[in-house]
């Protein structure tokens, strides 16, 4: 039986992974921050399936640990301080998170576990102003706030570890990945929270930043995937992960607000507040090489990924009344 330690396993990603890997037999292990509460919604059909152990990007020692005490055979840290919008009034701790934490988890396996094999969550946001479309693994990155620099150090910091102390470690690049395990403050579920409010009568309107900017956008479910395949290559590699699709904010709204019969324009306002200080207009992923390398495609298209978290809000919201 394989060991596999997750870092951010009660996010949207590690819970579809964690998933996925106790389906093919893993033993899973996921740190979690000490809390006074317990924040495990996202796992809590898993919990008496999965070992939760407590450590903190942010404590070099917790980390190293952990790492040595649970010998893992794969480790994905995908624990980060991943909201764009607060990494702006939040720079300097999503770079202790988001950057220096990939820095530690590197060193926690360098010194207690080498052979193991460490996947690093890397962003498109990477991209941020694009110097050519679509984004491939040879694109040079231009980020556009403190979390896409932050991502930047984290994802050259394991390109460094990897050529310098000849670790199996790799970085997937992925595009924006969603689902019905969102969290609220992302803008697709902000939607898709919305629109369910707005059918059932909670709620009158939408107000959103920049409809025109572009994404590529996938189902996290068939993200985990290719982390999990990366990390079963001979040479480790890095890797863009997309759909090789894009869509609007708006198109998002259009096809949100039909899934329950509602025109989105009725709706929607447009506000000031939620524009970002640098705008990120268009990011689309080229995943070629995952495709011929990894053999992964994307299985959930745009239309099905929309109407599934519709309709998750939606029977949320109905349980609740």
């Amino acid at each position: 039986m394989k060991t596999a330690l997750i870092t951010g396993i009660t996010g949207q990603d590690g819970s579809y992974l964690a998933e996925l890997l106790l389906a093919k037999g893993y033993r899973v292990v996921g740190v979690v921050r000490r809390s006074s509460t317990t924040p495990y919604e996202r796992i809590a059909h898993l919990v008496d399936r999965v070992e939760l152990v407590s450590a903190d990007l942010l404590d070099q020692t917790s980390l190293t640990d952990v790492v040595h005490e649970t010998q893992p055979d794969e480790i994905y840290n995908l624990a980060a301080q991943s909201f764009v919008q607060t990494s702006w009034t939040q720079p300097v701790l999503t770079g202790e998170f988001t950057a220096l934490g990939v820095t530690r988890m590197l060193e926690a396996m360098r010194k207690a576990a080498p052979k193991s094999r460490f996947y690093q969550a890397s962003s498109s946001e990477q991209f941020g102003k694009v110097v050519e479309t679509p984004q491939r693994e040879s694109t040079p990155f231009y980020p556009r706030s403190p979390y896409g620099v932050a991502k930047v150090y984290g994802h050259w910091i394991t390109v460094n570890y990897r050529e310098s102390f000849n670790l199996f470690a790799v970085s997937g690049i992925l595009f924006n990945h969603e689902s019905p395990r969102r969290g609220l403050e992302f803008v697709t579920r902000k939607i898709t929270d919305a629109v369910a409010r707005i059918k059932l009568g909670l709620l009158h309107e939408l107000r959103l930043g920049n409809l025109e900017s572009r994404r590529d956008w996938g189902f996290a479910g068939d993200y985990v995937e290719a982390m999990w395949r990366m990390l079963q290559l001979d040479e480790p590699d890095d890797f863009v992960i997309g759909t090789g699709e894009t869509y609007s904010v708006r198109d998002f709204c259009v096809a949100a607000f039909g899934a329950v019969d509602l025109d989105y324009r009725e709706y929607v306002k447009q506000d000031e507040k939620f524009f970002r200080p640098a705008e990120v207009d268009l990011l689309v992923a080229d995943p070629l090489k995952a495709e011929q390398r990894l053999g992964w495609t994307p299985k959930v298209q745009f239309a099905e990924l929309v109407s599934m978290m519709v309709a998750a809000d939606l029977a949320r919201y109905e349980r609740l009344r």
